[in-house]
């Protein structure tokens, strides 16, 4: 019994506008699309290359179909644009995942106090791929700003407030570095990550800046959890090695 979905020759018709070199592929074409009518719908992104037939209504008379498939293939366009933006920024949202994770165990490895603050604003630079990393406390009312022996910057009372605001991370890009926090380092910084440290209540309050010569590598526009989570394990970390409560 004939398959009623098979097709025969291809009409007189349709065969005389085909070239005799290219009548045997487009009649396989065609017989291949008769076969298989969910071709496009499985394949919607030959809706962007294929060209619809106008179909001649008479004058004055519009044929919707042309724009309605022109709206279809510029849906297709912006669809391609925002899959390929989604893709970048996963893959780029699982490598910064992949540093922080790593900073972390650095963190960790630490075997005194010494050691952490040497990863902290040594290792974790190429960890982090940043130029600068600092760390400041601010005076307990007694000291004057100066720089510790360990290389914590000591800044005056209320200047991590006056950096932060209400705020316990602050991304920002396109800045200029402030020496009270980089010291030499600052004419490299261009963007910057700023992190409230809260090791204890019978600390003062402390800041750690992450600086970058990029001024993209840090903006306002970024999520700041997995930073937040850096600053939460150095809050742990100090309060541990200082024996301090929370």
């Amino acid at each position: 019994m004939k398959n009623p979905r098979e097709t025969g020759p291809v009409p007189r018709k349709l065969a005389d506008a085909i070239p005799v070199a290219d009548e045997a592929t487009e009649a396989a074409i065609v017989a291949y699309l008769v076969e298989h009518p969910d071709f496009v719908q499985r394949h919607p992104a030959l809706l962007h290359t294929l060209t619809p037939p106008t179909v001649d209504r008479g004058k004055g008379v519009v044929d919707f179909q042309r724009f309605m498939v022109a709206r279809l293939q510029g849906d297709i366009d912006q669809l391609s644009i925002e899959n390929t933006a989604l893709i970048h920024t996963a893959r780029a949202n699982a490598h910064s995942q992949s540093r922080i994770h790593a900073a972390a165990l650095a963190l960790i490895e630490a075997r005194s106090l010494g050691q952490l603050l040497e990863i902290l604003t040594g290792d974790l630079m190429d960890i982090l791929d940043v130029d600068v990393i600092a760390m400041v406390v601010e005076s307990n009312g007694v000291d004057l700003p100066h720089v510790a022996a360990s290389g914590i910057r000591i800044v005056e009372q209320g200047a991590v407030d006056e950096w932060l605001g209400r705020r316990d991370v602050l991304l920002q890009g396109g800045v200029a570095g402030d020496p009270a926090i980089y010291g030499p380092g600052a004419g490299l910084i261009q963007s910057e990550a700023l992190l409230r440290l809260t090791i204890s209540s019978r600390t003062p309050a402390g800041l750690v800046a992450f600086g970058s010569r990029d001024a993209d590598l840090f903006h306002d526009g970024q999520g700041t959890e997995l930073i937040a989570f850096l600053g939460n394990v150095i809050e742990r970390l100090l309060r541990a090695w200082l024996d301090l409560p929370a």
